[in-house]
């Protein structure tokens, strides 16, 4: 197994194992896509990628971490995103959508506008959690969720996911990582809830297997469904990798088809041993022992150890983020680094190696061909 290699999943032809990974950009107004967005999500796939996905898309209003987040909690927002995965498509990769709320950790600041919550006065909002318990002394104090709100959050997912569908996605990844709504419920640390949603494992594991569930459901069965989890909170009686495991063995059978392994993000303080490749041991190990496709992601930036992550079996795909901020053309620079063939865009062919493929654009039929007759493609 190379890092150009392609991999099938359900009815998805991955073009190589290099997946661009969800970064969030804070530069929408309610929630839409705007230019912004078409230029950094296509020319990364224009540089080689074979899924980009977009930032955390937000699945309601609060669950935005800030007023800037990109959404898909709305019909409207539908026609912008279309035109991003239309363009998508045509550079040959596959376009995906991470669906997510914020939870506790919503309205709040951009980072390059400082830190910390936003007042209601200046657009800010009460953000929900499992528990009344805030991230920290920075954060708003978030409402506990009651049981009608966690049923209006299961069906915002499910909302999203049809929405995802009618853009042309041809993947989505549930968000259940980085302290995060799910990932609050997942964690002992945030849930302190005495109902049937907080307490045991399968409590606390129960909204994440109803939001996996409801979007199954609306989401076709031709088309990938990613699950990202924090495999560890590197806390002392946090989640934790043996947690992540039996909650991979729920979700596989649940219609999950490979889990993006990140960590922490739950709570300040923790104690993180960041280096390269340091969450790749998680993705190895349960790849291993629940047969599930793995994805690795964190501080992976050089052609070699992205590749000997996949020669070694760790992981069947590698997710970068800051490397394809630095680097929108990853792909094609590293292709040749390592040997292998890479096919170039017509347009940029005068800059390619001598011999490099010319990478065919798909026409508007061929592009409905390549995505589910599920997916709803606008019509010109």
């Amino acid at each position: 197994m190379h890092l150009f290699d392609p991999l099938q999943i359900r009815a998805a032809t991955l073009r190589n194992r290099i997946v661009v990974s969800p970064m969030c950009e804070y530069s929408s107004k309610d929630g839409f896509a705007n230019d912004w967005h078409l230029v950094h999500l296509g020319s990364r796939a224009v540089g080689g990628a074979s899924l980009v996905f977009t930032e955390a898309s937000a699945v309601s209003p609060e669950g935005r971490i800030s007023p800037q987040d990109l959404g898909i909690y709305k019909d409207a927002h539908i026609e912008n995103l279309a035109r991003i995965t239309r363009f998508i498509c045509e550079q040959g990769a596959i376009p995906g959508v991470q669906l997510a709320h914020a939870g506790r950790k919503g309205s709040t600041l951009r980072p390059w506008d400082g830190s910390g919550a936003i007042p209601e006065s200046k657009g800010g909002w009460v953000p929900v959690a499992p528990s009344a318990i805030p991230f920290s002394d920075e954060y708003p104090m978030p409402a506990a969720l009651d049981l009608s709100g966690i049923r209006a959050v299961v069906k915002s997912f499910a909302d999203a996911a049809r929405r995802a569908c009618e853009a042309g996605f041809g993947a989505i990844e549930i968000h259940a990582a980085h302290g995060y709504l799910l990932h609050e419920f997942l964690s002992p640390l945030s849930n302190q809830r005495t109902d049937s949603y907080g307490g045991s494992f399968e409590n606390r594991t129960r909204l994440l297997c109803e939001v996996i569930t409801a979007v199954r459901h609306v989401w076709p069965e031709s088309a990938p469904l990613f699950l990202r989890i924090s495999a560890a909170d590197w806390i002392e009686g946090g989640w934790d990798l043996e947690q992540s495991l039996h909650l991979a063995e729920l979700a596989g059978p649940l219609g999950v088809d490979l889990i993006d392994c990140s960590s922490g993000g739950l709570a300040p303080g923790a104690k993180i041993p960041i280096r390269p490749g340091y969450q790749v041991p998680f993705a190895d190990e349960i790849r291993r022992r629940t047969g599930l496709l793995t994805g690795a992601v964190g501080l992976i930036t050089t052609a070699s150890q992205a590749d000997m992550i996949l020669r070694e079996g760790k992981a069947d795909v590698v997710l970068l983020a800051r490397e394809f901020l630095r680097q929108p053309y990853w792909p094609l620079q590293v292709a040749r680094e390592l040997g292998f063939p890479c096919s170039w865009p017509a347009q940029y062919l005068r800059a390619a190696p001598d011999g490099t493929p010319q990478r065919e654009a798909l026409s508007l039929p061929e592009l409905r061909r390549c995505m589910s007759e599920q997916h709803a493609i606008p019509e010109e």
